[in-house]
């Protein structure tokens, strides 16, 4: 793909929310439209200790430093608890914040210009199909919602280990019934429900590329197991979620499959 092909393919990837948002969506307007960040968020699949140790070795010693070098911040790498014994050691999980498309779309070639990089990064880089360093790598680029426009790094005092971070994705059956979901929580205020109730989002996102479209996906952070049951509770016995999903806008259902991962920051995480 030539510069001018990637331009556009760009231009029609920032558009597909404003088409979204035409689809018969409730009459309440968004209460801001200011363009927001934009995130990749990236999945190893792993199947052993090895390759765990060659991603995690590659991501501290190359693949952050390299994006620090290059004036990125906040890219946070987590891994599932080891209590999920479906996905403990299956799984790497990497959040790349960013202001553009453009900007995610240049990664290949920032990582291929910094020299630094492939030297830190040998043994990841020039694996072969014989030792690879993981199964699969799956890559999702998300668009802010305009109720939580930025990423907000959470502030959490409890030690690293102790964190509990949940990613949840939302999938939908149609766009539509996307888009309506996506009005629950920039509309209805979803998002200020979390906000009231101290949920410690870190973002939230409409997905523009996946595997699981259309689907959004959000992160949220808890000092730790406890309190992130009694954050769940403290939602759903809420009145303004009775309301809120008791609204006709919001019926039939809009959610169609619910995947959660519980996970803790990696030492080398930025947050």
């Amino acid at each position: 793909m030539d510069n001018n092909q990637l331009r556009i393919f760009i231009g029609l990837v920032i558009l597909i929310p404003f088409f979204l948002t035409g689809c018969s969506t409730p009459s309440k307007t968004s209460k801001t439209t200011a363009q927001g960040d934009f995130y990749e968020l990236r999945t190893y699949h792993i199947k052993d200790k090895t390759q765990e140790q060659l991603v995690d070795n590659y991501l501290q010693q190359a693949f952050l430093p390299t994006l620090h070098r290059a004036g990125w911040s906040n890219i946070g790498v987590f891994k599932p608890l080891e209590s999920d014994t479906a996905n403990a050691g299956k799984r790497i999980f990497v959040l790349i914040p960013a202001r553009s498309l453009d900007a995610l779309a240049q990664l290949p070639q920032t990582l291929q210009n910094d020299k630094q990089h492939e030297t830190s990064g040998a043994a990841y880089w020039n694996a072969t199909n014989d030792t690879p360093p993981y199964q699969r790598m799956e890559i999702s680029w998300l668009s802010a919602f305009s109720g939580n426009p930025r990423m907000e790094v959470p502030n959490i005092k409890t030690p690293r280990n102790e964190r509990v971070y949940e990613i949840r994705s939302y999938e939908s059956a149609t766009e539509k019934l996307h888009v309506n979901k996506v009005h629950m929580f920039n509309v209805a205020d979803e998002i200020g429900l979390f906000r009231k109730l101290g949920f410690n989002a870190v973002f939230y996102g409409s997905a523009l590329s996946g595997a699981h479209m259309p689907n959004l996906v959000y992160m949220i952070c808890f000092d730790n197991a406890a309190a992130r049951a009694a954050h769940w509770k403290a939602f759903g016995d809420s009145p303004e979620w009775k309301t809120m999903t008791a609204l006709p806008e919001y019926k039939p259902r809009n959610v169609s499959k619910i995947d959660s991962y519980l996970l803790h920051p990696t030492g080398y995480s930025d947050f």
